[in-house]
């Protein structure tokens, strides 16, 4: 076991994780790279963070991108401004993108492979996503933050009219189009991106 151990956590694991870790936190951390959307709820924001996770994960392997995705998380606790709620359901979304989509790239490496385990990383992302926002994402925020469910309703019925509470109906018609937007736009870059760096990830730096 601790043989495995020492495998797995060597010098090169933690400077991959640590170089795509940082360039996730600043992504997640700097202000202008965080912006909201006119036809989207006003306090969801858009962030790439999980692109250099999903790179991370594509190259090395799970364990990779889940990682980055924790370091990113624990840089950007110290500012977090919702009692690490936010910071909480951000970790449980990435990873819910990131880690299917390269568990089944790890074992299938062609483009078909990828395009199959981002289609599942989606769909695990929007699930989860979905569910969490219809079960108690925003009680809890009105619990821990004292946010007006009142207002957060009347935000979500000036979008869709068929808003009738801040549970199923608002994951529905709210987060749901946000999520899906925000996870393909996230895929996208990350399809695009990919390709170009995959000299420095899968061979230069496997050497």
């Amino acid at each position: 076991m601790e043989k495995a151990k020492q495998k797995i956590f060597t010098v090169q694991f933690m400077t991959r994780v640590a170089i795509f870790g940082a360039i996730a936190a600043i992504l997640y951390c700097v202000p202008f790279l965080k912006f909201q959307l006119p036809f989207f709820l006003s306090f969801l924001e858009m962030h790439f963070d999980e692109i250099p996770a999903f790179i991370a994960g594509f190259a090395y392997g799970p364990l990779y991108g889940e990682m980055v995705l924790i370091i990113k998380t624990i840089i950007k606790l110290p500012m977090s401004s919702t009692y690490f709620i936010g910071e909480f359901l951000d970790l449980l979304y990435g990873s819910a993108l990131i880690i299917p989509a390269a568990m089944f790239y790890k074992n299938h490496r062609t483009f078909k492979g990828a395009m199959i385990g981002i289609i599942l990383g989606l769909t695990a992302y929007l699930l989860t996503t979905t569910i969490c926002a219809g079960l108690f994402v925003l009680d809890l925020y009105c619990f821990v933050l004292g946010y007006d469910s009142n207002i957060i309703l009347s935000m979500g019925q000036a979008l869709a009219p068929e808003v009738t509470n801040i549970h199923w109906p608002m994951a529905f018609y709210c987060f749901l189009p946000f999520n899906a937007f925000k996870g393909v736009i996230v895929v996208a870059i990350t399809i695009l991106l990919y390709p170009h760096i995959r000299y420095f990830t899968e061979k230069r730096w496997r050497n």
